[in-house]
């Protein structure tokens, strides 16, 4: 379709899923790959055994896992890979050769290299794989990627900026405050920078907030992705999908405009998948998040005014408030952390996912001071008028939050869910 058309010498197709030895990887090329993806046999190569655990913290060999005495089992190393990488090239090779060709570029799309096999009996043999092979009648150059300045020029990131002016961090361990407009073509914003306080002070050598950036505008995806302690990001205006992806201890602030006259709780003003992986940090947003919010969470901390479908799916640490609405399929494979929704429309327990979690009211006042003073911090940090309306009528506020915690953590909070439990264990 796309050669019948004149798009086939505009994309690179890549074939993914399943591809094990270089004979995969041939055929791909043959029906017309020139990517390859080669990721479950990769996980393979690092010690994964697919026991299909990966949701709930429990993976024996420790790839997929918070726990320290499973993570300890790891035996997994990048030369494994590489190893892996370097026999399906080889295997690639000695088959080229025995089809007289120099480069896979040579039989990408040579579909008269193939035939369908005869299994010889009436069951086997009623699919017709003919159409697959069919070529169009095309000239060689438009059966494949075929534009040679196809790499656009991509410009530096807010980050080049965001190093130059924050030398006195670096060379002199001072405190910053800088301001800058982004707009949403600027991705991952606060990436770079992290990386280069990681080599300079390392995870957790800069107090919380030492570099503050403010930013106005719409932030690009990624906002924030792997941002370490040390590093405050503060957004006046919205962020797009990712914001927070993999966070590692830095601060993340999103607040409407101080001259936005829109009732934050009922307005979106991040993305989708936000949080996802998240080890360590905060996250106040004065607003809604859009789908799949904490996803995979493992450490942060994070306080938004609603969520969309599959909220804290699979989330293994940390804690999430959430002030408003959540969508369907809520805490699906949650399996640690905690979390606190406050049910506006009294429709939660419609929306979350009961497989793994139990919820109930507020029952322990350590947990209620958890809540409340997250709250707070998030009222302070977005100047959010619904928080603080939330604070003010605590009593009310209380009395329609839902308190959400995965089923195997029961017994093995330190701070039981009711005081009633931690007196009797007492």
């Amino acid at each position: 379709m796309l050669t019948l058309n004149g798009l086939r010498h505009r994309v690179k197709l890549r074939a993914d899923g399943g591809l094990k030895t270089g004979r995969d990887i041939v055929i791909a090329a043959i029906l017309g790959a020139e990517e390859f993806g080669i990721g479950t046999l990769s996980l393979v190569a690092m010690g994964c055994i697919m026991v299909r655990q990966c949701h709930s913290n429990t993976c024996p060999v420790g790839v997929c896992t918070q726990d320290d005495a499973l993570r300890a089992k790891f035996s997994g190393s990048a030369d494994k890979v590489v190893n892996l990488m370097s026999f399906i090239a080889e295997d690639v090779r000695e088959i080229l050769s025995r089809l007289g060709v120099r480069s896979l570029d040579e039989i990408v799309g040579r579909t008269e290299l193939l035939r369908q096999v005869s299994r010889g009996a009436d069951h086997l043999d009623d699919l017709d794989l003919n159409p697959i092979l069919a070529k169009v009648d095309a000239p060689e150059e438009m059966r494949r990627f075929n534009i040679p300045t196809h790499r656009n020029p991509v410009p530096d990131s807010l980050d080049a900026q965001m190093l130059a002016d924050a030398r006195p961090v670096f060379e002199r361990g001072e405190k910053m405050h800088l301001m800058y407009t982004a707009r949403n073509t600027m991705r991952a914003i606060g990436t770079r920078f992290s990386s280069a306080i990681t080599r300079k002070f390392g995870m957790t050598g800069l107090a919380e907030n030492h570099v503050t950036v403010q930013l106005r505008g719409a932030c690009g995806q990624s906002l924030g992705a792997f941002a370490v302690q040390g590093l405050k990001l503060v957004v006046f205006g919205e962020a797009n999908d990712y914001v927070g992806k993999g966070l590692s201890g830095a601060t993340i602030v999103v607040r409407p405009m101080v001259s936005s006259t829109l009732a934050s709780q009922d307005n979106t003003i991040i993305g989708n998948t936000v949080l996802y992986g998240a080890t360590a940090g905060a996250l106040f947003a004065a607003g809604q998040a859009g789908e799949r919010f904490a996803v995979r969470n493992s450490g942060a901390l994070t306080v938004v005014e609603g969520c969309g479908a599959n909220g804290c799916e699979y989330m293994t640490g940390g804690v999430a408030v959430i002030l408003g609405d959540v969508g369907d399929n809520f805490a699906a494979g949650m399996t640690g952390g905690m979390a606190f929704v406050y049910d506006r429309n009294g429709d939660f327990e419609a929306r979350v996912n009961p497989d793994t979690v139990v919820w109930q009211r507020l029952g322990s006042s350590h947990w209620e001071a958890v809540l409340r003073n997250l709250i707070a911090r998030h009222a302070e940090e977005t100047a959010s008028r619904w928080s603080a309306q939330l604070l003010t009528d605590w009593a009310h506020t209380a009395e329609r939050v839902w308190q959400v915690c995965p089923k195997e953590m029961l017994n093995r909070l330190e701070h039981p869910l009711s005081d009633a439990a931690r007196e009797a264990a007492e």
